[in-house]
């Protein structure tokens, strides 16, 4: 099991991640682009992801992912914190904000995770 908390730090470990309050729900950013969202009191959050992701994500474990409300046509995917694996979830918020980061940001990320 994963807590609002620890989600949150999660993305708010990554390069210029920052949190805002959105909606009624926090979202994470990295430079004002959303890259993860959801509310301290729910049972789901939400992460950006491919299209091709959500679906790999979807059949693989339906019981953890489903298509995000509003936003999952679009690859959004909503994660059960209550059944997903922290280290799964800490790969795709990290994928989330890969995509949502300016390339040269992702690149200098890459750099030091390489280093």
């Amino acid at each position: 099991m994963v807590t609002f908390d620890e989600f949150r730090a999660m993305a708010l470990a990554l390069p210029e991640a920052a949190q805002e309050p959105t909606w009624e729900i926090e979202t994470l950013r990295v430079r004002a682009k959303i890259f993860a969202m959801g509310s301290p009191e729910g049972e789901t959050v939400t992460v950006k992801a491919s299209p091709e992701d959500q679906a790999e994500l979807l059949a693989a474990e339906p019981e953890v992912f489903t298509s995000a409300p509003y936003v999952g046509r679009h690859g959004w995917v909503s994660v059960r914190l209550d059944l997903v694996d922290p280290e799964e979830l800490r790969d795709l918020v990290t994928e989330a904000w890969r995509r949502t980061a300016p390339k040269r940001l992702v690149k200098e990320f890459d750099a030091r995770a390489t280093d």
